[in-house]
C-alpha cells in the first residue's frame, strides 16, 4: 500500500468520487427536473446534493487514516475541500 500513498492520487480520488456519487444519486433519485428549477435557491436541491456527495470522501478518509496511509488521506481531504467550500457558500 506504500506505493499508492501519494498526495496527487488522493487529490484525484477526492475530486472524482463526489462527482461520480452525485451523478449517480441524481440518476437514481430522478432529480434532473428539481435540479434545473431550484438550482440556486438557498436550501435548495444543490446544497443537499453537495452534502450527500461529500460523504463517500469522508468514509474514504476514515479508511485511509485507519490504514496509516497519511499522504493519501490528506490528498482526499484536499480533493474534498472544493465541494465542502461550495456547500458552505451555498448555505449562506
Amino acid at each position: 500500500m506504500d506505493r499508492f500513498d501519494r498526495y496527487w492520487i488522493g487529490i484525484v480520488v477526492g475530486l472524482i468520487i463526489p462527482a461520480a456519487f452525485a451523478l449517480t444519486y441524481i440518476e437514481v433519485m430522478n432529480l434532473w427536473y428539481p435540479l434545473r428549477t431550484l438550482q440556486f435557491q438557498v436550501g435548495g436541491v444543490m446544497n443537499k446534493l453537495l452534502m450527500v456527495s461529500v460523504f463517500p470522501d469522508l468514509a474514504l478518509l476514515f479508511v485511509f487514516y485507519t490504514t496509516d496511509t497519511w499522504r493519501l488521506a490528506k490528498g482526499v481531504l484536499i480533493g474534498a475541500l472544493p465541494y465542502i467550500l461550495a456547500m458552505i457558500a451555498l448555505s449562506m
